[in-house]
């Protein structure tokens, strides 16, 4: 398997997981949607945990790869807020539950990156494909 496409797997694996724990555990991303947002925050817990699994689906089929690694680029730009949030709310809490929080601010460039690579060797191959 080439390591293009086993990066988008892990990242397809990544989102998965992430995804599934909305719907076993929301309580501890209830607690991190922004209170701007209308609606209810399970609501965006179980609709962000939807997306998620969506997103990966899409990473793991490379039809829409190239599509899906886009948009899993602009959904992690989108949770930003959660995380500032997360951060701000975790300001008093133990050391190294303030180092989880503060760590996730950013952790969120390097997965952005990912999405984007990921999105990058589905356009390269195909580019490298329409030349043969």
């Amino acid at each position: 398997m080439p390591s293009t496409q086993r990066s988008a797997l892990m990242l397809a694996g990544l989102l998965a997981s992430a995804g599934a724990a909305h719907f076993v555990a929301p309580k501890q991303f209830d607690a991190i949607v922004p209170s701007a947002l209308p609606g209810s925050s399970r609501g965006w817990t179980l609709a962000s945990g939807a997306v998620e699994l969506a997103l990966a689906a899409g990473l793991a089929l490379p039809a829409t790869r190239r599509t899906s690694a886009r948009a899993t680029a602009l959904f992690f730009a989108a949770v930003f807020p959660a995380n500032v949030k997360m951060a701000h709310d975790w300001r008093h809490r133990s050391t190294p539950a303030k180092a989880v929080a503060y760590a996730r601010l950013p952790l969120q460039i390097p997965l952005i990156l990912w999405a984007r690579s990921a999105a990058r060797a589905v356009e390269d191959t195909a580019a490298g494909l329409s030349r043969r």
